[in-house]
């Protein structure tokens, strides 16, 4: 079974992940200028907005209309690029599942992590058709309201003179394709994050059924710890390795959200309404992903210590009833992932955050 096959294709799409099966020259030279035309349409689109909004904005209602978008292509750009420039480590950290101690080594065991990985496929499914949605809805909104009048769906400043159709046509499908990818981009990062994290729970769940196994192999214990060990190092190494995309997503989301409220208040008709509010919707699942997954985490760390405590201890000797009370010491300590340690991402997090919009 591939660990993350659904999840790697969504990188694939948003250029984030070159197939591994794409070995050949060809392939490979095919793909790197499908990444570059994504990533150079989404940083001219982003060059393109700064630079309007540093030389053409001069009042709060324009500047409004200009920073929510800027600030959403400016994190998927950021996430293309820190993607690229990890994605050995993004290999390794997909690589551990297939290993020893992750490795499942049983029907049972391999049950589990399928559990996991249908899980994983669903919730990416839901979130892709509900930034599908937002993007389909401002598409199709610009079309109704901007392209027939022959203007651009989003402020922006243009080195030349595209009065011309043809022109005009070029500016203007670039910044859907821009904004598109933003999207796609956001799905392939919060999909990959929160998958590693559900593969996180499908490992202690895994190690909770090896516990059974203790009144049967006494030498499973030293095994087990291990494996608990290295469950605590993997997560550390994740949260580290996702900590500066989830501190900037949760400030840009933030400062979005408030952008979008105001423009939502200042709308004055349906057809540009409906897409804020879609956009805005899209937003606040990115903030809930975080801190559902998170919270997912912290619990199934926590009951850990009750799986050890409802096994039998009379049929253990006293050295394994000691290795069991400081295995359940440790669990008391739960795994906990935060924003560059900023903000903790259980779902307290996610209502102090929604309540302070």
């Amino acid at each position: 079974m591939g660990v993350l096959k659904f999840t790697l294709v969504i990188c694939a799409l948003a250029g984030l992940w070159q197939p591994l099966s794409w070995t050949s020259l060809l392939k490979r030279a095919t793909y790197k200028a499908y990444a570059v035309f994504l990533v150079s349409s989404l940083h001219a689109f982003l060059m393109s907005q700064c630079v309007h909004i540093a030389l053409n904005v001069d009042n709060s209602d324009e500047f409004t209309d200009a920073l929510y978008m800027m600030l959403t292509v400016f994190v998927a750009g950021y996430k293309q690029i820190y993607m690229w420039i990890d994605r050995e480590n993004m290999k390794t950290l997909i690589n551990v599942f297939v290993e020893k101690p992750f490795a499942p080594y049983e029907t049972h065991e391999l049950m589990i992590q399928e559990k996991f990985e249908k899980s994983i496929r669903n919730n990416t499914t839901r979130y892709l058709i509900i930034v599908t949605m937002s993007v389909m809805s401002i598409i199709s909104t610009s079309v109704l309201m901007d392209f027939t009048k022959q203007r651009l769906t989003y402020k922006a400043w243009v080195p030349f003179n595209y009065s011309s159709f043809a022109l005009y046509n070029l500016v203007y499908f670039h910044q859907l394709i821009a904004m598109s990818t933003s999207g796609i981009v956001n799905v392939a990062c919060e999909s990959l994050i929160f998958g590693l994290l559900l593969h996180i729970c499908g490992q202690i769940e895994i190690l909770e059924h090896r516990l059974t196994k203790i009144t049967h192999c006494k030498n499973i214990v030293r095994d087990c710890v291990e494996h608990h060990n290295c469950i605590f190092e993997y997560a550390y190494t994740v949260n580290n390795t996702f900590a500066k995309i989830i501190g900037i997503q949760f400030a840009v989301s933030m400062l979005v959200v408030c952008s979008n409220l105001y423009r939502i208040a200042m709308a004055t008709n349906y057809l540009s309404f409906v897409p804020l509010l879609m956009y805005t919707s899209a937003i606040l699942v990115q903030i809930f992903i975080y801190c559902w997954f998170g919270n997912e985490v912290k619990l199934k760390s926590l009951y850990l210590m009750n799986s050890i405590y409802e096994m039998n201890w009379l049929a253990l000797d006293n050295g394994d009833r000691k290795a069991l009370l400081l295995f359940m010491r440790r669990s008391m300590n739960p795994i906990e992932f935060n924003s560059a340690y900023i903000i903790t991402m259980n779902l307290d997090s996610f209502v102090i955050v929604s309540i302070s919009q």
